[in-house]
């Protein structure tokens, strides 16, 4: 059990530090593109990867909330999918971003909750089984409303192919899920014994996408950098901010209003990263790059405000460990 135990103390370490790991070696990957950008071909294969660890941690009772009390969960999932998008695109036309980076905003705010966002959530003492429902739904729907969305809103910027998207989000969330969940079907002592090296390939796995995108857009992030990084900073606050105050205006308690929060803030920025890269341009993926450096540190920073704080609900589930 020891080697276990020591794998999760590494899983631990990472999760904690990870803004911080991820902030260094960008600098390094923008200082040294050379190193980082073999990996651009893969992160399709990297993101099938942090998915199916996504599949082996879902469980039944991740879905039970809904049906219990499925109210605030269907108001997260529609806050998600409205409020994100329509920031991005206000933003977008407000900063008169280039087209690639317009784009590409609005497609990580269409993109469903990270898995990240359910460790946040637990951290800050909200409802930690509203945020896991929210981040399994939103995943689940994605095929349908982020290739809906994205032609809906960025259409005018660039050629939206919908159908060729939905297949993309087929191939590298939906099918990576279902072996994960089939694998814990029919596998499950090996993947208990397995699953708490999760988090460690989960980070790795995110920082190597990352660190693909600011080595090939090095020389764009020299040009726009600040431009991207203000697009990005107003984009997540907004998302956290209208997140948690639209749970308040439906009459949510205080637990639901931070779950609800963190999920509407913290975005899948991986998917956005791949289908950027695969259907528009590397500069469209930069946006998610910056996202998730970005929400790898505003989001510990609220965590560190809320967790001081009562959150008026009890944890009844484990948090899942993500990047």
């Amino acid at each position: 059990m020891q080697p276990v135990g020591k794998i999760e103390k590494i899983g631990l370490w990472m999760s904690k530090y990870f803004a911080l790991i991820i902030i260094l070696c960008s600098f390094i990957a923008f200082s040294a593109p050379q190193l980082f950008t073999w990996i651009a071909p893969h992160i399709t294969l990297l993101l099938g990867v942090i998915m199916f660890g996504m599949g082996l941690t879902m469980r039944a009772v991740d879905f039970s909330v809904v049906a219990k009390k499925p109210v605030p969960v269907v108001i997260g999932v529609i806050a998600q999918f409205l409020i994100m998008p329509l920031v991005a695109y206000a933003i977008a036309v407000l900063l008169q971003l280039p087209p690639e980076l317009a784009v590409g905003l609005i497609l990580v705010g269409a993109c469903p909750g990270g898995t990240a966002s359910n460790v946040m959530v637990y951290l800050a003492k909200g409802d930690l089984p509203v945020s896991v429902a929210m981040t399994s739904i939103s995943t689940l729907l994605a095929p349908l409303l982020t290739p809906a969305i994205l032609l809906l809103l960025a259409g005018q910027w660039l050629p939206v192919n919908a159908g060729a998207m939905f297949q993309s989000i087929i191939q590298v969330i939906i099918i990576p899920i279902a072996l994960g969940l089939l694998a814990r079907r029919f596998f499950p002592k090996a993947v208990e014994s397995s699953v708490k090296t999760l988090p460690i390939i989960s980070i790795a796995a995110i920082l190597a996408i990352v660190l693909a995108v600011v080595g090939v857009n090095q020389a764009n992030i020299a040009q726009t950098g600040l431009l991207v990084f203000l697009a990005v900073m107003l984009h997540n606050s907004f998302g956290l901010f209208l997140g948690y105050v639209t749970a308040k205006l439906c009459g949510l308690d205080e637990a639901k209003r931070r779950a609800i929060s963190i999920e509407v803030g913290m975005q899948n920025s991986g998917l956005g990263a791949s289908l950027a890269a695969a259907h528009f341009s590397p500069l469209a993926a930069l946006p998610s790059a910056i996202f998730s450096v970005w929400h790898n540190v505003s989001g510990p920073a609220l965590v560190s405000i809320w967790s001081r704080k009562k959150g008026g609900s009890e944890q009844g589930t484990e948090a899942k460990q993500a990047g």
